[in-house]
């Protein structure tokens, strides 16, 4: 029996079952038909599911880049940010870990001190009275930005007796006029530094130390909450009007071992944005 014989008499049992059966027959190319309907239905569902994937990964790529422009160092200069250049963190030595790493319980900073200070931003002059030593600094320069002798006398005394190790600084001014100030201050562990951090630099609406230049200080209530690290904590204030010849902002940072302070002055008044930057881009480095 030829092939083509055998598939005609295969479709005609076929069609005498479905009459027998009252139903109308289907030939095998209706059911070829009927068969590729799903077929091309799942076809089409996969193709448009494959444009709502491309639509979704540009959306998502689109998103990535917004938030990438809401990171200080990243936005765009016509909003008053400075040209910060790529921030690098310092390699750790051998067998040390993060600072923050759930092995490290003092939350040491391990890498060089100095290589966690934030870098200059692009076009500043660099302040050489804090990078007469390449990149320490003795304590007394540091306690110079407090004018009160009490001060420095109660500081110097914690700083004695807590061991304060060693402070890291760095300084510029840029071409606006604007002149900050860096110092990192690293201490044996993280509980130690917290508690420097509390008892000596913490207030709730002023500093409890008065820094040079800012006899009254206040809150920086503008300072961006989404800019706020989970490991990293600051208190920024600002120097409310009228006030003297430069206007002082200031913030104190906790991370871990390291206390940092950040100061910012300039005549006719310090711009809150690249302040704010500033100490934000500090932070980074330091998480």
């Amino acid at each position: 029996m030829s092939e083509q014989k055998a598939m005609a008499e295969a479709e005609g049992a076929i069609e005498e079952r479905a009459e027998d059966a009252g139903q109308e027959p289907v030939s095998p190319v209706s059911r070829a038909s009927r068969t590729s309907r799903p077929l091309r239905g799942a076809l089409r569902w996969a193709a448009a599911l494959a444009v709502f994937a491309v639509f979704g990964a540009a959306t998502a790529y689109g998103v990535t880049r917004l938030e990438r422009a809401d990171v200080p160092g990243l936005a765009t200069l016509s909003d008053g940010r400075w040209d910060y250049p790529e921030l690098v963190r310092p390699p750790l030595p051998e067998g040390r870990p993060a600072p923050f790493a759930s092995s490290n319980k003092a939350t040491a900073h391990y890498a060089d001190l100095r290589a966690l200070v934030l870098p200059a931003p692009r076009g500043a002059t660099a302040d050489k009275a804090l990078a007469a030593t390449h990149g320490w600094v003795q304590t007394r320069t540091f306690l110079d930005e407090y004018p009160l002798e009490d001060d420095r006398e109660l500081l110097a005394g914690v700083f004695r007796d807590r061991g304060l190790r060693h402070i890291a600084a760095r300084g510029w001014t840029t071409p606006d006029g604007t002149r900050t100030r860096i110092y990192l201050l690293q201490f044996d562990t993280g509980v130690v530094a917290g508690e420097v951090q509390q008892q000596d630099f913490a207030g709730a609406e002023q500093t409890p130390r008065v820094l040079r230049g800012a006899p009254r200080t206040e809150l920086d209530e503008q300072f961006p909450d989404t800019w706020q690290l989970s490991n990293v904590m600051h208190y920024a204030y600002d120097e409310p009007g009228p006030y003297g010849a430069e206007q002082v902002r200031q913030a104190y940072v906790i991370a871990g071992d390291v206390i940092g302070l950040v100061v910012q002055s300039r005549k006719g008044g310090a711009h809150a944005v690249p302040f704010q930057q500033t100490v934000a881009l500090q932070e980074e480095l330091l998480d």
